[in-house]
């Protein structure tokens, strides 16, 4: 079982060597560290608040607490990735290891930029790609394989798959990842998740899941578009991806009460940090968004512009129970329509 989703991962990925047991995505990334780094190494990433993870040196992380951490970020102006500035950092701090990837960064990733930078500074890269792996898979976005040293990725989120982690890596890593992770950081490898991995694998090569990453993409950037008509700001002003950040510092409602004030309205999305916050991370100024579970439901470009709608009039009413409770149940009639699963019985 383990070795047919080995093999399926490789395939799908372009792979050499591919390591299925991480139970999610920071042991995923624990492993690698630990693999080649020791404690206080010097290692490079994205700064959280800047659309990084806790497990590229937050010191909210063992990260941050194990390692010596450098943050890069956005430029001010563009709010994209500041390749200039990574130079700089590497340049003068010398990492052991670059970390390339984000957890709420709407825009292509340049990782053969990385790995230039990271070769200029004789550091190793390591592409963190949990948020878009599916679109990787598909071709949708630039893939990091074969250009990464180590690459990191959970097997949900676009990947659609179960929760779980998944390395890939050059054959000539293989036996120290693999170590790390077993007998290293990890025990029972959780083989009823890996049959689960197995199966998104072989869902993920077939054409079907490749024209779902594509409406997936059309969707977020509808969503985008639609809701930047309504006057919301956008972080980059946009999307190439499957998500999207709100800036709420305008709107006059922190990311909290719009979190709270969406679900109420039966719509899932969360509070985060946009680039510069002034707000603490338990508060923010940001709105995370995404469009992988409403594609899977099967709604396409009409139905992002009525959830760009049902957005908006949320935030514009935040502490009205009757607005948010007649969001809830257009909501609910929405979902109707498009349900998570099939009924077999009244289909026959």
């Amino acid at each position: 079982m383990e070795r047919l989703a080995i093999d399926r991962a490789k395939k799908l990925f372009g792979a050499e060597h591919v390591n299925v047991q991480p139970h999610c995505g920071s042991q995923a990334n624990m492993a690698v560290y630990l693999s080649f780094f020791k404690p206080g190494d010097v290692i490079m990433g994205m700064d959280l608040s800047h659309g990084g993870h806790l497990t590229h040196g937050s010191p909210a992380s063992f990260s941050g607490t194990m390692f010596k951490s450098v943050s890069y970020g956005l430029n001010p102006k563009t709010q994209r990735i500041d390749y200039d500035q990574i130079r700089e950092l590497a340049k003068t701090h010398r990492p052991k290891v670059i970390v390339a990837g984000a957890s709420a960064y709407p825009r292509l990733i340049d990782f053969r930029m990385f790995k230039e930078i990271a070769q200029e500074s004789n550091a190793y890269l390591m592409a963190d790609m949990a948020h878009i792996a599916g679109l990787v898979a598909t071709g949708l976005h630039p893939s990091p394989v074969g250009v990464a040293d180590f690459v990191t990725t959970t097997t949900h989120k676009t990947l659609r798959g179960p929760r779980g982690g998944l390395i890939l890596s050059e054959n000539k890593y293989a036996e120290r990842l693999d170590k790390a992770l077993f007998p290293g950081i990890q025990g029972g490898p959780l083989m009823h998740i890996i049959a689960a991995k197995a199966v998104a694998f072989e869902e993920a090569l077939r054409p079907e899941f490749s024209l779902y990453q594509a409406q997936v993409v059309k969707n977020a950037i509808v969503l985008a578009e639609e809701l930047m008509n309504f006057g919301c700001d956008l972080v980059t002003g946009g999307t190439d991806n499957h998500l999207i950040l709100m800036d709420l510092t305008k709107r006059g409602i922190t990311g909290r009460d719009a979190e709270r004030a969406l679900g109420i309205a039966g719509i899932v999305a969360n509070k985060n940090a946009i680039p510069f916050d002034t707000k603490g991370p338990k508060t923010t100024s940001g709105l995370r968004l995404g469009t992988p579970a409403l594609t899977t439901r099967g709604m396409q470009e009409k139905e992002m512009r009525i959830v760009a709608g049902l957005i908006r009039k949320a935030l514009e009413n935040p502490e009205s129970e009757t607005t948010l409770q007649g969001i809830k149940k257009t909501v609910s009639e929405l979902c109707s329509l498009f349900p998570i699963y099939q009924d077999l019985d009244r289909e026959r």
